[in-house]
């Protein structure tokens, strides 16, 4: 069941905090539970947890989620009750193991769903510390964000189960266990599984990512939507969509589609079709069957017409609820689009400069003051609250600088509290009131074109009732530099404080090194292969090794010392985001590795000197045994071929005495 949203907040973007509590280095603990500590002492006394926060009881069920007498037939079983050899994750985390159950929480599938293509988010909200074969103690904990910060909930593993099936989401892989575990973590935060009984994909993804999530209207859309997918997939997004119509029925059309129902979008590409080229878009069902019958689903004639290499990457054809449709059809079929990331870096399609976005936020209690018998939204109250003033430097008439998001913060245990109809007002330096935009959702966000000046946020309510908020203000910066205060974007996964960070890479420069000024080989290998293959493309081509880190520090390494510092880190982050915008660009069909053609290609992005003697060499270096080159590969290679162009260049500019010509020198240097 998915709960519609009753107009269009417009885009957002997310951050994620590090240091104070609710980071998720130092995480706040639902329930005061302490998961280690819990589970040490249930292994030595030689028990399994039993949760008596969250029992094995009607009331974790919830008393209006079934008849009264199917309530009382509920049974709560354990996975090694249920399966021989249970496991928590089979083979890796996949949309395709997720199941819907008898509870209609689409809208947290349809999110979740879209968190298993991204590992930067993934690995946040499901550690790896736990399973069914060291250390069970029949204890799990699932992480998500609520409001600022990343809560650990705590849960023992005792699913319900009526009439012996799962009443929750059930995997495909009948002895996998992380969607129904996961689900059931999600439930307890809310209080109940009856509370995950109809929601907001929105809500999901926020609270999965600590990113800020953007809701698109397909009834009125943007007009450069198909611009805005194909961004928002290159750029790691999660996303979803929903469909009108009543949720409580779900009544599935002739054509396929459901109604009133969540789905996770799970691609957006632009592929030859015809004489043309042609965006479709794919589209994932979280009850794992159920499919789009129309153009471009798994049988439709249009894949006749589409060259093999792009039907073989993209089409898979399978009833697992999973299809393709024209950008046409889906804004035809479904009412809502939802993305949701760190930065806004969907919103900036079309930039050719470099760019980034920067976060300040902020908590705080609107309370209605003293009675004056009007509406707290109306212009006059914007004087009377609590003002939040920003600055915008920099102006581009035709992309979005500001984005603004406003939550409501709900009691704890009282996730289902009805929503306030919450807003803001932006005002200008005389107080004239600029914007205006108030909805009854968690939370109201909007992306805004401003022009250079000082300007100010004034949250309020509809209601003469008070209210806890966190504000988050996100600018963005056309000239970034590595000494500004910004988030950059395309954003790589990482922790972001809470108010006027620093660079992101800086940031986490001084994560990895630690005590130290500087980072040795063994820290970047660490670095790099936690935080930059997080993301599922760059992943797939292999790691970082050692000799290979020392081989990438030796060409950045300016002061010969074995270490870099963080200038040194600075070139290097920026060559590593290049890099990457390349990769995917080029790497067409996504299978996370470039063929000749597309490394060819790539290095002609970069403006780099090539011929074809020194591509066959490359692929032979740095390719492996099918003539493909992975992101860890490409990253080495780019970083030489870069360095040692450079350094041509210097020697011939300083009136060296070259006797062979730049691709002799390149060809030489390059495979030695």
């Amino acid at each position: 069941m998915m709960l519609a949203s009753s107009s269009a907040p417009m885009p957002e973007q997310g951050w994620q905090t590090t240091g104070a509590t609710g980071s998720l280095q130092n995480l706040k603990k639902f329930n005061r539970q302490d998961f280690k500590n819990l589970r040490a002492l249930c292994l030595s006394q030689g028990v399994l947890f039993e949760d008596a926060t969250f029992p094995a009881h009607i009331s974790s069920i919830g008393p209006s989620l079934l008849p009264k007498e199917q309530l009382r037939q509920i049974q709560w079983k354990r996975p090694t009750e249920l399966q021989r050899n249970p496991y928590l994750i089979m083979d890796g985390v996949s949309r395709f193991d997720i199941m819907q159950g008898e509870i209609g929480d689409c809208w947290m599938l349809a999110a979740l769903g879209s968190l298993t293509l991204r590992k930067q988010f993934l690995e946040n909200v499901l550690p790896k510390d736990q399973g069914f074969q060291d250390d069970y103690a029949g204890i799990f904990h699932f992480r998500f964000w609520q409001y600022g910060e990343w809560v650990d909930v705590v849960i023992d593993d005792r699913l319900p189960i009526l009439n012996g099936r799962y009443l929750s989401v059930h995997p495909r892989t009948s002895n996998e266990f992380w969607p129904s575990l996961l689900e059931k973590a999600y439930a307890k935060l809310h209080g109940s599984y009856q509370n995950l009984n109809g929601g907001y994909i929105s809500d999901a993804l926020v609270d999965l990512s600590g990113g800020v999530q953007v809701q698109f209207s397909l009834q009125n859309p943007p007009p450069d939507l198909e611009e805005i997918l194909k961004a928002a997939d290159k750029s790691r997004c999660l996303m979803g969509c929903s469909t009108p119509g009543q949720s409580t029925r779900n009544i599935e059309l002739r054509n396929g589609i459901v109604q009133g129902h969540a789905y996770t979008v799970t691609g957006a590409v632009k592929i030859p079709y015809k004489n043309g080229w042609k965006h479709i878009i794919r589209i994932w069902n979280p009850w794992g069957h159920g499919e789009w019958k129309g153009p471009w689903s798994d049988n439709s004639p249009q894949w006749d017409r589409v060259e093999p290499k792009y039907r073989e990457a993209l089409l898979r054809n399978k009833d697992d609820g999973e299809f393709w449709m024209s950008c046409e059809n889906f804004q035809e079929q479904f009412s809502w689009l939802y993305i949701c990331n760190n930065t806004p870096a969907f919103l900036d399609f079309g930039d050719e400069q470099s760019t980034a976005w920067s976060l300040t936020s902020y908590t705080g209690l609107w309370s209605p003051g003293l009675p004056t018998r009007r509406h707290r939204y109306s212009s006059g109250a914007a004087s009377t609250n609590p003002q939040y003033f920003f600055k915008v430097l920099d102006h581009d008439p035709n992309t979005y600088n500001v984005t603004i998001s406003l939550m409501q913060k709900h009691p704890e245990r009282m996730q289902e509290e009805k929503n306030l109809k919450i807003g803001f007002f932006i005002t200008t330096g005389n107080s004239r009131v600029l914007k205006k935009i108030f909805l009854r959702t968690r939370d109201v966000t909007s992306y805004f074109i401003l022009s250079p000046g000082t300007y100010a946020v004034v949250p309020a309510a509809a209601e003469d009732q008070e209210f806890e908020f966190l504000l988050r203000i996100f600018i963005k910066n056309q000239d970034y530099n590595e000494n500004s205060n910004f988030l950059t974007s395309p954003g790589l996964p990482m922790d972001v404080p809470r108010q006027n960070q620093d660079s992101s890479y800086e940031a986490l420069f001084l994560r990895y090194a630690k005590q130290d000024s500087t980072i040795d080989a063994l820290q970047l290998q660490q670095l790099l292969n936690e935080v930059i293959l997080k993301d599922e493309m760059t992943s797939v081509g292999g790691t970082f090794s050692f000799d290979s880190c020392r081989g990438i520090l030796a060409l950045m390494d300016l002061n010969s010392n074995g270490r870099l510092t963080l200038q040194e880190f600075g070139t290097l982050w920026r060559c590593l985001t290049k890099y990457m915008d390349i990769f995917s660009k080029e790497d067409r069909n996504r299978s996370g590795f470039l063929d000749v053609a597309e490394l060819k290609n790539a290095i002609q992005a970069a403006g780099l000197p090539m011929d074809a003697q020194l591509l066959r060499l490359l692929m032979l270096r740095y390719g492996d045994a099918q003539g493909r080159v992975g992101f860890c590969d490409f990253v080495c290679c780019m970083l030489r071929l870069d360095t040692m162009s450079h350094a041509f260049q210097n020697l011939a500019e300083g009136g060296s005495q070259i006797l062979m010509t730049a691709m002799e020198w390149l060809t030489l240097v390059m495979y030695t």
